[in-house]
């Protein structure tokens, strides 16, 4: 069963077929750490995480890193008005960062460079630029001559007069081309800065990834990803920096997951419509939200909204229901490989299609005869590990927490309590009253030969 990526550069889905055989080095980017992250930067989080988990499944040798960027001006206007450092700004954000990640069920890249720490690597980079040709030094600053390259704007599919056209550019007068872009540039005595060739000054943002996958990954890597909007300007300029300095093709497979719109509006400041990771995790569990973001194909746009969140509740409940009424059965290993869920990934990470696989194996399991049962749980927690959900302990899944004011556990066993002893003493009325009381609070008392068990539901 061949895997197939959509490569953003031929526009077209391909076979995956690895630089050295049983070995992968992919590169996403990451954060630029100057305030906690929104959903829309979960979301390349999560997508490439999946494919790392069936890259993992496939091959013996998968390395991942996903960097963080902590030096830019964003996080040098946020330092400065918050009148704190700046590497403790960023320093905390990144931490944030990783918290939220792990919440959703991320697993942790096996390499995690900091800017910060390749400003050795940035400007050896720049260096075998100039020396190639492809970029020069003025007024302090080094740019990347683009018209030096002769398929600049080949992986955004843009010519060099519509990237000018309508575009905000810098127009400054020491660029010999509008288009060109800055890979150092000064900085004042106020601002963060490192000695250079140039004199002293600080990276340009499109630089510091180049560099750091030079470094950690080799000059050419199997798999690029991030959000669509870093296609261009981020991501064509990698390609530039990195293809003139080290004199080879760069990325192999360059893969781009879609926008994430509220409430059917494109996600923005102006709109003021950012959905914070942490601010969503005080009402739903990561899970839910990884889930959610996987609902649709990681190249389409994803439109966010509580509808969509409470949807992707209703199907975990589903799923752990299924996990919670055969607790008793043991669930054996299997081999996902051959079956329709893996079917699914493999096709350009279909998780939809995945997700709708999930439910079947749960409605068979429900369904199966015991000497079936320990083979379908074994394939539904595979499955589920795949996608990195159906995680926790089905009981602890429906007593969780599902936002806002609600009836405490030692509450709902006080009542459970109450109602089994009105049904003892014949009171019939009050036991109906006490279910219909936590039915209304979101509590759902289910009654069998074993006693009662309870769940919160939306």
């Amino acid at each position: 069963m061949p895997l197939k990526l959509h490569n953003t550069l031929s526009g077209e889905k391909e076979l995956f077929k690895p630089l050295q055989e049983n070995r992968v080095r992919m590169y996403v980017c990451g954060p630029t750490v100057y305030n906690r992250v929104h959903i829309g930067n979960a979301r390349p989080a999560v997508v490439f995480d999946t494919l790392y988990r069936v890259l993992k499944s496939l091959y013996d040798d998968v390395v991942y890193a996903r960097n963080i960027t902590d030096i830019d001006d964003k996080i040098m206007k946020a330092a400065r008005a918050n009148g704190e450092e700046i590497g403790v700004l960023s320093a905390r954000f990144a931490q944030a960062y990783v918290e939220d990640m792990q919440a959703l069920n991320t697993l942790q890249p096996d390499v995690t460079p900091y800017a910060t720490e390749h400003l050795p690597e940035m400007i050896a980079m720049i260096e075998a630029l100039v020396d190639r040709g492809h970029a020069y030094a003025a007024e302090g600053h080094v740019l990347f001559a683009v018209e030096s390259m002769s398929d600049y704007g080949k992986l955004s599919k843009r010519s060099l007069d519509d990237m000018l056209a309508g575009a905000r550019v810098e127009v400054a007068p020491y660029k010999k081309y509008a288009g060109d872009f800055v890979l150092w540039k000064p900085s004042s005595e106020d601002e963060p800065g490192w000695d250079s060739p140039w004199g002293r000054g600080r990276p340009g943002w499109h630089l510091e990834c180049s560099a750091m996958i030079k470094k950690h990954l080799g000059d050419t890597i199997d798999i690029h990803g991030g959000g669509r909007d870093l296609t261009f300007p981020h991501h064509e300029n990698e390609r530039a920096q990195s293809c003139c300095a080290n004199g080879v093709d760069f990325v192999r497979y360059w893969m781009h997951n879609g926008y994430v719109n509220i409430d059917g509006e494109k996600m923005s400041k102006s709109l003021g419509n950012f959905r914070m990771v942490n601010d969503l995790l005080q009402l739903y569990p990561g899970e839910v939200l990884r889930f959610a973001l996987l609902s649709a194909h990681y190249r389409s746009e994803l439109n966010f909204s509580s509808d969509l969140l409470d949807q992707a509740w209703r199907s975990l409940d589903g799923l752990y229901g299924a996990l919670r009424d055969t607790q008793e059965i043991e669930a054996i290993d299997v081999d996902l490989k051959g079956t329709a869920f893996m079917a699914a990934l493999f096709d350009d990470l279909n998780s939809p299609i995945a997700i709708s696989e999930l439910h079947q194996l749960a409605r068979e399991l429900n369904k199966a005869s015991d000497a079936d049962k320990p083979g379908l749980k074994g394939q539904l927690l595979a499955a589920g590990e795949m996608l990195g959900v159906l995680r926790m302990d089905p009981e602890a899944w429906f007593k969780q927490s599902r936002g806002g004011e609600e009836i405490s556990e030692d509450e709902i066993e006080t009542l459970i309590a109450e109602r089994h002893q009105s049904k003892k003493d014949k009171n019939f009325a009050r036991a109906d009253e006490i279910r219909d009381e936590l039915k209304a609070k979101g509590v759902v008392l289910e009654d069998s030969r074993e006693g009662t068990k309870w769940r919160r539901e939306n």
